[in-house]
């Protein structure tokens, strides 16, 4: 019986063993969908003999609606945005890290270090920075595009040809600052406003699609499409005869984080994922391939000509961008009320 024991413990060691072995060759990925070009993956896979597998998602909304339904503790890192970083970390969701388990921190470019959705960078790491704003094809329509009315009191050569993006808290932004009021109002005339604004403007737009932005304005299906300013640089590239717009209300500016996930089972591999980002070279090749920008310095020399070129990642400097802010509760059970009857 004894003997058996023994041999019962080795069999589970060696088990456990066995386990931690393949757990210390894997990482699982929260993506943004078309965010990072699959051969720099193979280069971190090969590099650091680690299996990535990702799943994909394409807004934050849907994103933390994944991972409260049962997805936390099945990924190692995620890429939430600004916004949600600070809401993620309010609901006990992300897990911390020292700088010095990362050995690149230091290429954090500074004005990405102590941000305010996550104070000194505990809990995550810059991605990649840029707008959400609107582009129009230039064929439908020659008129002036700076202004957010595009979006919301469109001309008539345009009216049921816009596509909105599915992303709740910068089409709401987008709102507030074609209004002029703040964002997580409480005001309850405000509030009025917003939603009577969105139902009004509804009737004049096509489509919701985040993952169909930049293919309805190659294809020509839309006419105008609110869109991040690398997928607007992408359709353009591809023969979209578009501009986008820098609206003189103001724009959406937002940063993507790379975080650690609070129960990650493969935490080690998850720095080393995300200390392999801050390299200038490798932070320059999601650049190239998504034409937003780096939160890293030293990615200059890397940059391809298409991307230092971009009108798209030069905002005049006279026009201002607004970060999406995280609402309290209350507010937030609101702005989730006005989204979901505009989406009936």
């Amino acid at each position: 019986m004894k003997l058996a024991l023994k041999l019962g413990a080795s069999a589970l060691a060696l088990t456990l063993a066995a386990t931690s072995a393949k757990a210390e060759g894997e990482l699982s990925l929260y993506h943004w969908f078309e965010y990072i070009p699959q051969e720099l993956l193979d280069k971190f896979s090969a590099e650091y003999d680690v299996t990535v597998t990702m799943d994909t998602f394409d807004s934050n909304e849907a994103m933390l609606a994944a991972l409260k339904a049962g997805k936390l503790g099945s990924y190692d890192v995620a890429v939430p945005g600004d916004y949600m970083v600070e809401i993620m970390i309010g609901e006990g969701m992300l897990d911390s890290f020292e700088p010095s388990e990362v050995s690149n921190f230091g290429n954090i470019a500074p004005q990405w270090v102590d941000v305010s959705f996550d104070p000194g960078r505990a809990h995550s790491i810059p991605y990649q920075w840029g707008s959400t704003s609107f582009s129009v094809n230039r064929d439908v329509y020659a008129g002036d595009i700076n202004t957010t009315s595009i979006l919301f009191d469109p001309p008539a050569e345009l009216k049921g040809k816009i596509n909105m993006l599915d992303s709740q808290g910068e089409v709401m932004a987008l709102a507030s600052l074609h209004l002029g009021i703040p964002q997580c109002t409480s005001d309850r005339d405000q509030l009025k406003a917003l939603n009577d604004l969105l139902q009004a403007a509804k009737a004049d737009w096509a489509s919701f699609g985040s993952d169909v932005a930049k293919d309805v304005l190659v294809s020509g299906d839309a006419a105008a499409g609110m869109i991040w300013n690398g997928f607007s640089a992408k359709a353009r590239e591809e023969g979209a005869n578009i501009e986008y717009a820098f609206p003189k209300e103001g724009f959406v500016v937002w940063m993507d984080n790379v975080v650690l996930l609070k129960d990650a089972p493969n935490r080690d591999n998850a720095l080393k994922f995300m200390n392999f980002l801050l390299e200038p070279e490798n932070a320059a090749a999601v650049t190239n391939y998504a034409q937003y920008t780096a939160g890293v310095t030293g990615v200059d020399g890397f940059l391809s000509e298409a991307v230092t070129g971009a009108p798209e990642l030069s905002p005049p400097a006279d026009q201002a961008g607004e970060f999406v802010m995280a609402c309290d509760q209350d507010v937030q059970e609101v702005y989730d009320t006005i989204w979901t009857n505009l989406k009936k």
